[in-house]
């Protein structure tokens, strides 16, 4: 630790800290433009100016200096720098009266303004006049892909943008070319920007340089209600913060959470909004002389009651979808169970996990933040890069601090970050469960080792034994034990972990996912999109939010509500209870999906025991308690890896591929958003473009 006096206030810091750093600890507020807690430091925009007592008779950028790099006073007082003295007030003007010589007067024009710090900090660090009367550089603006909007006269030179998609993203896409006068940010050959992170550096741009393309123009910040939710694109379950004006949600910001996300966004979770509002179910729908056609929900619940009557009560089956909220798969549940049948499963892949082997068998055990710690990595069927975008930045982060051995057995391609091929499929994996091989002991060197096995690997036909192979080996390297649970499993549905901690699977003599979609008289949807529904036989239910594919294939359409309609509980893949909140209102007669269900049991005569949505998680709450602790995490037990490695079977010879084809196209919403698509066409086409 170091003591020294910030404007005179005695303070102790480690000593590592920056001067900044020290200052915010005293409680001095420094502007700065370059300097991000997250990003390395640049020190070129020397906004953050301070007085150095005993130092070189003028101002300190105190992002850069240490105050390690302190003099303490002739008799020993401890070093004293000043934020606010006459020195720095003025350095600080001469700064920013730099700084607006070439910024052309946008603002009212600019999306950035009324959340921008440029014109923050002149007001609160500026004059009111300028000595320059020269006329300002023009700089063009660049192509850099559909998603990040170029304003290049506006750009400052922090760099911020620079540094985020090198050292967190992980590619080298923008970089400043030119010198003095000529200098400018730039991808340099005008291509689209190929990270799925890359929406990060709109909230990273401290002016309006780099904006978001889609949402350019249509709102003030001002105008906006902000709603904290949580992001139901993957697993991750990120912390966001939705904006929107009445009931069209206008744009998706990060919120920050270092558990989770720490303050980044994946970009399908940023501008995937534009999917919320097109090709929307705002009416329920009933099939007749083999069209749907607009009915009541008297007529929707009717026609449902008249097919499940005439059903046998083993014929009926349930799936729930990858963005279902806990509370709708645990009505769904309750109901099918009232009407006689075991047959629901929430595994829409196919995947070969079980809530029978226990908690630990199904989540990321070491948890993303534990991720920091890891000393050796092996990832089996998996491309975080896709399947979890900020999880894999974590993993970026760790391998960037160095010494990480990362290992893989798939064809998984570019993760951003080095890494060993091992092999291609299950035999690999079984020779390397056996013992054999240089990364074995590199595992079982390691003192916090990280398995990470994905749904690319689990949703085959050999899932279970390849999953009973992984928890073989995280037990064989010592992954499994007191204080560390290496064993990773890595989810891509927001909804899978929820449903399989309430038992969404299929009961005593209940069929799966598979057995449901062929052999069901009568099949509830719960926002299941991701099958093969030419095998769909039977009268066809579907409760989902976009006319997707299970809704063309539906008898009865029955329109619910969006993550951003509802309150609603999801589990993300470390197991952490997230709750979403209601930005707006399902569109039309769409209602919230445990409503639904509810009022249908009560046509259906089963009807189920709650009347709220209160009383639903009541009753949720009591069968399963770990569900009522919000943002917390109900770890798993040890022995339930040592129950998952006694799972055997005949292995196939077909080798490990991630489970997501297409980052931008996973779900129904971004199907839906014109966004995402042109996203999808440009990664089909290599990112290739003509510059607009």
């Amino acid at each position: 630790m170091a003591k020294l006096k910030v404007d005179g206030k005695e303070i102790e810091v480690p000593d590592h800290y920056t001067l900044l750093q020290a200052a915010e600890a005293a409680g001095a507020e420094v502007p700065r433009f370059c300097f991000h807690e997250r990003l390395s430091i640049a020190g070129n925009c020397r906004m953050c100016l301070v007085e150095v007592k005993g130092g070189p008779p003028k101002p300190q950028a105190s992002c850069a200096m240490g105050v390690r790099d302190l003099r303490p006073g002739p008799n020993g007082e401890p070093p004293e720098m000043l934020t606010n003295s006459p020195m720095v007030k003025k350095a600080r003007e001469g700064v920013m009266e730099f700084l607006l010589i070439n910024h052309p007067l946008d603002c009212p024009i600019c999306d950035q303004g009324g959340e921008c710090d440029l014109q923050d900090q002149a007001m609160a660090f500026g004059v009111d006049s300028s000595r320059f009367h020269e006329n300002k550089r023009a700089v063009e603006d660049k192509y850099i892909g559909p998603l990040v909007k170029t304003v290049m006269n506006r750009c400052i030179h922090c760099t911020r943008c620079v540094r985020f998609t090198t050292e967190v993203a992980g590619i080298s896409e923008l970089g400043l070319i030119g010198r003095g006068e000529d200098a400018e940010i730039t991808t340099y050959l005008e291509q689209a920007m190929t990270s799925e992170l890359q929406g990060n550096v709109v909230d990273l741009c401290p002016v309006g340089a780099l904006t978001s393309k889609p949402f350019a123009f249509t709102a003030r910040p001002w105008e906006l209600t902000k709603t904290e939710s949580i992001d139901v694109m993957d697993a991750v379950g990120s912390a966001i913060r939705v904006d929107s004006r009445g009931r069209e949600v206008m744009r998706i910001l990060p919120r920050v959470n270092e558990a989770v996300n720490e303050e980044w966004i994946s970009d399908k979770t940023r501008y995937i909004w534009d999917g919320l509002r097109t090709q929307r179910l705002d009416r329920p729908y009933v099939r007749k002389n083999g069209k749907l056609a607009p009915a009541t929900w008297a007529e929707a619940f009717e026609a449902v009651k008249g097919a499940v009557a005439q059903a046998a009560p083993e014929k009926i089956g349930a799936i729930a979808g990858d963005l279902a909220a806990v509370e709708e798969m645990y009505a769904l549940k309750l109901l099918t169970q009232s009407l006689g049948s075991a047959s629901i499963d929430c595994r829409q892949d196919g995947a070969a996990l079980d809530p029978s082997f226990g908690r630990a068998s199904y989540i990321f055990n070491p948890t993303i933040e534990g991720i920091e710690q890891v000393d050796a990595v092996l990832i089996v069927g998996a491309n975080p890069r896709f399947e979890a975008s900020v999880l894999n930045a974590r993993i970026r982060k760790r391998w960037r601090v160095g010494d990480l051995p990362v290992a893989v057995i798939g064809e998984v391609g570019d993760t951003r970050y080095d890494y060993e091929t091992l092999g291609a499929g299950p035999d690999t994996l079984k020779d390397l469960a056996d013992g054999n091989g240089k990364f074995f002991q590199t595992l079982t060197k390691a003192e916090h080792p990280l398995i990470i096995v994905g749904q690319g690997a689990l949703s085959r036909a050999d899932g279970a034994a390849v999953l009973g192979l992984v928890a073989k080996l995280a037990q064989a390297v010592g992954a499994v034990k007191d204080g560390w649970n290496g064993f990773a499993v890595l989810h891509t549905a927001a909804a899978r972990v929820g449903g399989l901690d309430i038992g969404f699977v299929p009961g005593e003599g209940g069929k799966d996912t598979a057995g449901i979609l062929s052999d069901s008289e009568v099949l509830f949807l719960l926002g299941a999109d991701e099958l093969d529904m030419t095998k769909a036989s039977g009268f066809v239910v579907y409760i989902g939010t976009h006319g997707d594919a299970g809704a063309h294939r539906a008898d009865v359409i029955l329109p619910a509500a969006a993550y951003t309609e509802k309150s609603g509980t999801y589990v993300n893949t470390e197991g952490r209870v997230q709750q979403t909140n209601r930005a707006g209102f399902a569109p039309g007669d769409a209602r919230e999906d445990w409503a639904i269900l509810r009022a249908l049991s009560d046509v259906l005569g089963k009807k189920l025991p709650f009347d709220s949505l209160a009383q639903l998680r009541q009753k949720l709450y009591g069968e399963h308690p770990h569900l009522a602790r919000i943002d917390q995490i109900a770890a798993g037990d040890a022995g339930d890896v040592a129950r998952a490695a006694k799972l055997a079977g005949r292995l196939t010879k077909a080798a490990f591929t991630s489970a997501v084809v297409d980052f931008y196209m996973t779900n129904p919403i971004a199907r839906a958003s014109a966004v995402m698509a042109e996203c999808s066409a440009l990664a089909k086409n290599g990112f290739r473009q003509a510059a607009e």
